[in-house]
Order: structure tokens, then C-alpha cells, then sequence
């Protein structure tokens, strides 16, 4: 039988997860992955949070980062308390030329073509970040991977591959499928139809270079250098909330 998806920094276990552990966890992913970005997309948006709504003046706003922490806290948590995982591990396992060959190969193809549609349909957006505003973009290239795609991609590929990739058995491209579906259903927060599906396609690309290599730094890599272009090339709008207090 085909060994399922897992974490690079899982650790060998021997025996199957029982029914009671597999149940569990199919309602665990249904919660983080599922009931999550709903409640990022209702405290983005603005909505006013029970309990905390006389300390909090209506129409506050919260950043995406800020929403994203109790998920991202709760992954962190569940990973250092697992015995069968060791995130240094996980931080060590190297990309090959190959891989990293492959990547650059799809970005240039991807990008290029993406880079092409701005400056057919949009001229105008093309490089209108760095050129208008460009103290922000500097601090954006800067903070983008440090405090978004690290964050993103622990939770989406490390956590999720190593505590429900065995879900999926050997079905290693319903694995692929799920992850990438769900990355792009987080991204309902944007309140953009272009960056769910973006995203979406995106997170597929993401979870079948984690499936291949079990690399943290290669999807990291691959993330970081697709968000680089996206806000240089001007379809940043589809990616930002405009939330005042960012």
C-alpha cells in the first residue's frame, strides 16, 4: 500500500489510527480548516465580537494576521505537544536542484503570463505598488514572507499534512486536492471571487510541491516569490482588505 502524505518532520509510528482518532480528526480539519476562515472572514469584515463589543468601537476592523494567530496558536500548540513530530526535522529537510529547478520553471511560465495580462488589460495597475508608494512596498517585501507565507504555510502544509495527510491513505491526490481547496477557501476573507480562485489554484501547485518533496522551504520558496509578484505586478488589490489599522 501506497504511504500517505505526511509532515517532513513526522516521525515513523507504527500501527494505523484508530476509528475513534480518525473520526476525531475529520471533525478537528472540518473545524480549523472549515469553521475558521469563516470566523477570520466575520472579524475582518468588521462584525463586532460578543463579549469583547463594549471595548471595541463599531466598524473595527482586525488585520488578516491578527485574525489568522488563534488557528495558527492552536496548529503551533498541537505540534509541539506531538510526539510524533520534531520541527527541527521538519526546518532541515532541503529542496533539490531539481525541485528547485521546477519551481522557477513554473513561475516563470505562470508569472510571465500573469505579468503579460496585467500589462495587456490593466496597464495602469503594472508596477503602481513600488512606483506610488514605494517606503510600503519595501516594508510588504520585507514583512510578506517573515510574518504571512511562514505563517501560511506551517499551518497549511506542515500541520496539515502531518495531522491528516494519514486520512487520506495512499489517495495521495485527494490529499493534494483537499489542502488546496481549503487554502483557497481561507482566502473568502479577501471578500475577492479572483484571490479565492487564485488561491485556490495556488494552494494546489503548493500541496503537490509539498506532497513531492515534504520540503517546509520549498513551498516557503515557491509562496513567497508568487506574493513578490503579485503585489509588484498590481494585482495586489485582490489581495488586501484595505483594513486602516494594518
Amino acid at each position: 500500500m501506497t504511504a500517505p502524505i505526511t509532515a517532513g518532520g513526522t516521525l515513523p509510528t507504527e500501527g494505523d489510527l484508530s476509528l475513534a482518532s480518525r473520526l476525531w480528526r475529520w471533525i478537528e480539519m472540518a473545524i480549523l480548516f472549515g469553521l475558521g476562515p469563516i470566523g477570520m472572514y466575520w472579524a475582518v469584515h468588521g462584525e463586532r465580537i460578543p463579549l469583547l463589543s463594549n471595548y471595541i468601537p463599531p466598524g473595527t476592523k482586525i488585520p488578516i494576521f491578527v485574525a489568522l494567530l488563534p488557528v495558527l496558536a492552536i496548529a503551533v500548540v498541537m505540534l509541539i505537544a506531538d510526539r510524533t513530530f520534531q520541527l527541527r526535522r521538519e526546518l532541515t529537510r532541503r529542496i533539490s536542484w531539481r525541485n528547485a529547478l521546477s519551481v522557477l520553471a513554473i513561475f516563470a511560465l505562470g508569472g510571465g503570463y500573469a505579468t503579460y495580462w496585467v500589462m495587456t488589460h490593466h496597464p495602469d495597475w503594472f508596477l503602481e505598488f513600488p512606483t506610488n508608494r514605494p517606503e510600503t512596498y519595501r516594508r510588504i517585501m520585507f514583512a510578506y514572507p517573515v510574518f504571512s507565507v511562514a505563517a501560511q504555510e506551517l499551518l497549511y502544509r506542515t500541520f496539515f499534512f502531518h495531522r491528516y495527510g494519514p486520512l487520506f491513505g495512499g489517495q495521495k491526490w485527494l490529499a493534494v486536492i483537499v489542502n488546496g481547496m481549503a487554502f483557497g477557501f481561507a482566502h473568502i476573507v479577501m471578500g475577492s471571487q479572483f484571490a479565492i480562485i487564485a488561491t485556490t489554484l495556488g494552494g494546489l501547485v503548493l500541496a503537490a510541491r509539498y506532497a513531492q518533496t515534504r520540503s517546509f522551504w520549498a513551498v516557503f520558496i515557491e509562496h513567497t516569490i508568487w506574493g513578490w509578484l503579485i503585489f509588484t505586478i498590481g494585482l495586489g488589490r485582490y489581495f488586501f482588505t484595505g483594513v486602516s489599522n494594518v
